[in-house]
C-alpha cells in the first residue's frame, strides 16, 4: 500500500501495468495477431455477407410481429459459410492459443524472465500481466468487431437494434470473451509446463481438436452403445437422453454453444429434452433477456469455473517454477 502511494506521488505508473502495456504492445505488432486477426475478420465478414443475403431474400423479409429481425445478422446464413457465432466458436480458440502458446517459455528461453525477475517487482505480476494482457487485446478485439458488425447491418438493412437486441449482443461479446480466455489460459499453462514452445503450441491444439473433433466421435460410440431398447418407457428415453448431453457439456465449445444460441436465438426455451407436459400449454413467443439468461446461466458457470481453474493451474505452476539465469 505504501509503495502503491510513493508510486503515485512520483507520477511513476505502477509495475503491473508496466507489464501488461509491454506485452500489450509486443502482441499488437507480432506477424502471428496479425495473420489470425486477418483471418478472424474475413470470414466473419464472409459470415455477414451471406446472413444478410439471406436476409434479403423476399420469403424472409422481416415481418411486423418479427421483434428481434437485428439478431439474424449473427445468426442467419444461406448455407455457403457458417453464421457468425460459428465461425467465433471456431477460430476464437485458435486466437487465445496464439496469444498464449509461449507467453513464459519464450521469455525463459531467451533469458530475459530471468531478468525480469530480478527486478524489484512482485512474481505474480508477471503472470497476472500475461493474462491480462491478452484478455485486454482479446476483449477490443471482439467487441470492435461486434460493433462494426452492428454498424455495418444497420447502415444495409435499414433496421436498428432494439434495446434487449443490442444487450443480447453485449451478451454475447462477454460469452465469447469468456470462451477464448479459457484456451487463453490453458496455453499460457502449457507454456508453463513446457520448456519448447513448440510442444506447448502443438499440446493446446491437439486439446483443442480433440475437444472439436473426437470427443463428440466418442460420446457418439458410448450413445449407441448404451442406447436404450425400442420398448424403453418414456422416462428412461428422458434419462438417456439427459445423459448424453450431459456428456457433451463436459466440452468448453459445447457450453459457448448452447450459450450463444440462447442468447442469440431467443424462441429457444430449453437446452435438453421436454416431455409432453412440458410442452403443453407453453406461449410460443420469444423468451425476454431475463429468461434466456436463467436458461443458459449453468453454462455460463461452467465456462467461467473452467477459466479459474486453468488460471489457477497457471498461477500456482508459474509460482512455483524454478527459474534460474543463464
Amino acid at each position: 500500500m505504501i509503495n502503491n502511494l510513493v508510486h503515485r506521488e512520483r507520477g511513476v505508473m505502477h509495475p503491473f501495468w508496466v507489464i501488461v502495456g509491454k506485452e500489450i504492445s509486443d502482441q499488437v505488432r507480432s506477424w502471428r495477431f496479425i495473420i489470425l486477426l486477418f483471418l478472424i475478420l474475413l470470414t466473419c465478414f464472409g459470415s455477414l455477407y451471406t446472413s444478410i443475403t439471406n436476409m434479403g431474400n423476399p420469403a424472409k423479409a422481416p415481418k411486423p410481429d418479427d421483434a428481434f429481425f437485428f439478431l439474424r445478422l449473427f445468426t442467419d446464413t444461406d448455407g455457403s459459410l457458417p453464421p457468425f457465432h460459428v465461425f467465433i466458436g471456431f477460430l476464437g480458440p485458435l486466437l487465445g492459443i496464439g496469444l498464449g502458446f509461449d507467453a513464459i517459455n519464450s521469455e525463459q528461453n531467451g533469458g530475459t524472465l530471468s531478468r525480469i525477475l530480478s527486478q524489484p517487482i512482485h512474481r505474480d505480476y508477471l503472470i497476472n500481466a500475461k493474462f491480462a494482457s491478452s484478455l485486454i487485446v482479446i476483449s477490443t478485439l471482439f467487441f470492435a468487431m461486434g460493433f462494426l458488425t452492428m454498424g455495418l447491418g444497420l447502415y444495409l438493412i435499414g433496421i436498428p437494434p432494439s434495446p434487449e437486441e443490442f444487450l443480447r449482443i453485449i451478451f454475447f461479446l462477454l460469452l465469447s470473451v469468456l470462451y477464448v480466455a479459457f484456451w487463453l489460459n490453458l496455453s499460457i499453462f502449457f507454456s508453463i509446463r513446457f520448456k519448447q514452445a513448440a510442444t506447448s503450441a502443438l499440446t493446446s491444439i491437439a486439446v483443442w481438436l480433440f475437444f472439436t473433433v473426437f470427443y463428440q466421435l466418442i460420446v457418439n460410440l458410448i450413445a449407441r452403445a448404451i442406447a436404450p431398447s425400442q420398448m424403453a418407457s418414456p422416462d428412461q428415453l428422458l434419462a438417456y437422453q439427459q445423459f448424453v448431453i450431459n456428456l457433451m457439456r463436459i466440452v468448453p465449445s459445447q457450453l459457448f454453444a448452447d450459450g450463444t444460441t440462447t442468447l442469440l436465438m431467443p424462441s429457444v426455451r430449453s437446452l435438453g429434452p421436454m416431455t409432453m407436459e412440458q410442452v403443453y400449454g407453453a406461449v410460443p413467443k420469444p423468451l425476454h433477456l431475463g429468461q434466456s439468461l436463467l436458461i443458459v446461466w449453468p453454462q455460463l458457470t461452467g465456462l467461467v469455473a473452467a477459466t479459474v481453474i486453468c488460471f489457477a493451474l497457471s498461477y500456482y505452476s508459474f509460482m512455483r517454477k524454478e527459474i534460474r539465469s543463464r
